[in-house]
């Protein structure tokens, strides 16, 4: 078992990532220091791809493409956050968590187990001996990963524009992309790390396939844990009582991109179905007939 783990990278990028998670802990636990919170998950994906790269010294063309879209991510997504908290002072995510010891533990796991199981198919192709050429799943992977960055960029930077002017205080984001969706920034997310396990397709064999717990792992949690839910919650309780924000939550898809005059037409079973608008980002409030 051991072998098994050291020839794949599997235990050596769990080591890394529990240390590298746990040292931030230490600063944020001592100091109270929350604001390099998610620049360290970002960078930790990083480390990951550049040193697994390194250590099996293969330079496959795929594995430099793949390590490269990952630093490219997680360069953008960690610097904007960083300069983000910044500017704002403080992440409300830890109000609850500076005096708990143990929840603030908790969240640190879970950041670490978040890092090593979305970062396992880069991890796995790192590894791998296989070289086969470019196949169409590569090209098609690398079309979703700059989709995919292209639209969470977009969509990061058009929302904190809107929140730094002082005309939309109390107002929800409802401008560029955030005009097609609640939250396509996440939609942009989910997409390039799609992208990444179709791009790692070719070099896949037996077992190595459960890298897709990656993905999906990483959709979970943006669907149902700490991602939709918590910004559906957090919104509904501030706005719910506007008329203007309960028609932007009617017409608007909670994730895919869809034009508000299509979305607000359809039925409500289809897009339960098909477009991801659960029940759960609707507590307490109406929403096309429903109410809890």
């Amino acid at each position: 078992m051991g072998t098994v783990l050291d020839s794949h990278f599997l235990a050596l990028t769990a080591l890394v990532t529990v240390g590298y998670q746990l040292l931030f802990f230490i600063i944020t636990a001592l100091l109270r220091f929350d604001k390099v919170t998610d620049f360290a998950g970002s960078t930790n994906f990083i480390i990951l791809g550049i040193l697994t790269l390194a250590l099996k010294g293969a330079w496959h063309f795929r594995q430099i493409v793949l390590t490269l879209l990952v630093v490219l991510w997680g360069l953008r997504l960690g610097l904007f956050l960083l300069m983000r908290i910044l500017q704002w002072g403080e992440d409300h995510r830890f109000d609850e968590m500076r005096d708990n010891l143990g929840k603030l533990a908790v969240f640190w796991i879970f950041q670490a187990v978040w890092v090593w199981t979305v970062s396992l198919p880069l991890t796995i192709v790192n590894a791998s001996d296989r070289n086969p050429s470019v196949k169409p799943q590569d090209i098609i992977g690398w079309i979703m990963w700059f989709v995919g960055l292209s639209v969470e960029a977009t969509a990061d930077q058009q929302k904190l524009s809107f929140k730094n002017s002082p005309s939309n205080r109390g107002k929800w984001c409802n401008v560029g992309l955030w005009k097609y969706s609640r939250h396509p920034n996440y939609f942009g997310e989910l997409l390039l790390w799609w992208g990444i396990f179709v791009a790692s397709t070719p070099v896949l064999k037996g077992a190595e396939w459960l890298v897709v717990i990656g993905p999906v792992f990483l959709t979970l949690l943006l669907l149902f844990v700490s991602g939709i839910p918590l910004l559906e919650e957090s919104a509904d309780k501030r706005f719910s009582s506007v008329a203007e924000y309960r028609f932007y939550k009617n017409t608007t898809s909670p994730l895919v991109p869809l034009p508000p005059l299509v979305y607000g037409k359809l039925p409500a079973w289809f897009k339960v179905a098909f477009l991801f608008e659960f029940p759960l980002y609707s507590r307490g409030f109406a929403h096309d007939g429903w109410s809890s």
